[in-house]
């Protein structure tokens, strides 16, 4: 599960390139709190190297940036899930982001030259990172590469959408790191399902159903028009697929940050991703007027319907490699909807929260959990429905005495049916997301629960 090692040290303590390579990720991550990957060739194979638990403020390189080993990259921090000051390191084969890449131990890359730095489990590791690292750049044979995995590709899913529409896709979801691909995919599903031509009763035009006002409204960001001749074909058209497409993440890209200000100053609470969807269907305006999500009248009807379907749809697009979390191996099977859910040990209760894509508005509620344990560990391939009664229909029953790791477990009984559901973790305990005022946590198996088995 944890597919690394640890190396503590203070923090600000700095942090090296381990090869020569191009910096494909570098920002937030599930669990990492902040994160660095690097692709890099190694006698002509893809490999990434990954560092965890960085402050933001410790973050020393953008995407895109070519690095070389030896190079400082960021210091040391203890940002998301970690229990002291410290740098997670990864070497991958076959790439982070990439669909069949696989972590091995990074030990056997350091070489004896690395024997004064012990590795540990989460977070109490006793020797700082830069002789092993340095020692790894040392004993390597690396070239520098143009990267594999450009920046934002990995959180889009191969084969996921049209081929001539997935660099534009790609593309308009590495515009900023708070507009994915996965996000720019389930927004033109939504709007256009990815047909051309269209014009909707209210005017709205093209793939992504962009008003003429809009898309010629102006990005305070830097003075242009959403809509830009990306293609290079000489004219700026909402007809031009690329066009169209990077419009759209040019126009949420500018939301996203409009909402990250207010959040920051306290104005608005909530999901960043759901508050920007709202934002871009309702406007920003209703969401800072709302100090959060808009509801009543338009809002009820169809804002948050909006903000619901895109979220649920971008589970499907996601590359399930991309986001600095479990990675599943091979066929899913039940130890790994275990291991998927472990991974969120501590996240909070949020009513309504979560689903296949993980977590929102800050943590998951116990359906919430259990679709993204099984559809993370089915390798996307089992979509659960959202309430514990709905996920009661799926899959088999099978006897409590006969319940094995990663089968579902519903107890809190009502005239409906059950009123909550967790994972069988084995040794009768079972992982679930209890109730408002707590988290995720492993713990005893209720006395009234019964089992079913999903994969």
């Amino acid at each position: 599960m944890h597919q690394g090692v640890d190396f503590a040290g203070p923090i600000g303590t700095p942090i090296y390139a381990a090869l020569d390579g191009t910096v494909v990720k570098a920002g937030p991550a599930s669990g990492f709190g902040n994160w660095i990957v690097i692709d890099s060739l190694v006698e002509a194979k893809p490999v990434s190297t990954v560092y965890g638990h960085m402050e933001a403020s410790g973050i020393k390189v953008r995407e895109g940036q070519q690095v070389h080993a030896g190079d400082p990259i960021a210091e040391i921090g203890n940002a998301g899930e970690s229990s002291g000051a410290h740098l997670h390191f990864e070497y991958w084969i076959g790439g982070r982001l990439q669909e069949g890449g696989q972590a091995i131990d990074p030990m056997t890359k350091l070489g004896d030259t690395a024997t004064s730095a012990s590795t540990s489990t989460e977070g109490t590791a006793a020797a700082g990172p830069s002789t092993a690292q340095v020692a790894l750049a040392a004993s390597s044979r690396s070239i520098t590469c143009s990267g594999f995995g450009t920046a934002g590709a990995g959180d889009l899913k191969p084969g996921s959408v049209p081929a001539d529409l997935e660099p534009w896709i790609r593309k308009a979801g590495s515009l900023c790191t708070q507009i994915p691909p996965a996000l720019i995919a389930a927004q033109a599903e939504a709007e256009s399902g990815f047909r051309r031509g269209l014009t909707s009763p209210s005017g709205a035009e093209g793939l992504t159903q962009f008003l003429p006002g809009t898309a010629a409204a102006i990005d305070p960001d830097d003075g242009k028009p959403y809509l830009i001749d990306a293609d290079g074909n000489g004219q700026a058209s909402i007809w031009d697929d690329g066009d169209a497409l990077v419009a759209q993440g040019r126009y949420m890209c500018a939301i996203a940050r409009k909402i990250d200000g207010w959040i920051a100053e306290g104005s608005v609470h909530g999901d960043r991703t759901a508050l920007t969807i709202a934002g871009y269907n309702g406007g920003e305006a209703a969401v800072l007027a709302a100090g959060g999500m808009p509801s009543g009248g338009d809002y009820d009807t169809q804002t948050r319907p909006y903000v619901a379907k895109i979220l649920a749809g971008m589970a499907k697009y996601q590359s399930l490699s991309g986001g600095g979390r479990f990675v599943p191996r091979g066929s899913g099977n039940g130890a790994q909807i275990v291991e998927a859910a472990r991974q969120f040990l501590g996240t909070p209760y949020v009513w309504g929260g979560g689903g296949p894509g993980g977590p929102s508005n800050g943590g998951f509620d116990c359906s919430g959990l259990t679709s993204y344990a099984v559809f993370t560990a089915s390798g996307g391939r089992l979509t659960l429905p959202r309430t514990s009664e709905q996920q009661w229909t799926v899959g088999e029953e099978v006897p409590m005495d006969q319940a094995q790791p990663g089968d579902l477990l519903f107890g809190s009984w009502k005239s409906g049916g059950p009123g909550h559901v967790g994972i069988y973790a084995g040794a009768n305990t079972m992982v679930h997301s209890p109730d408002s005022g707590q988290s995720v946590t492993e713990a005893a198996v209720q006395p009234d629960m019964r089992a079913r088995r999903v994969l």
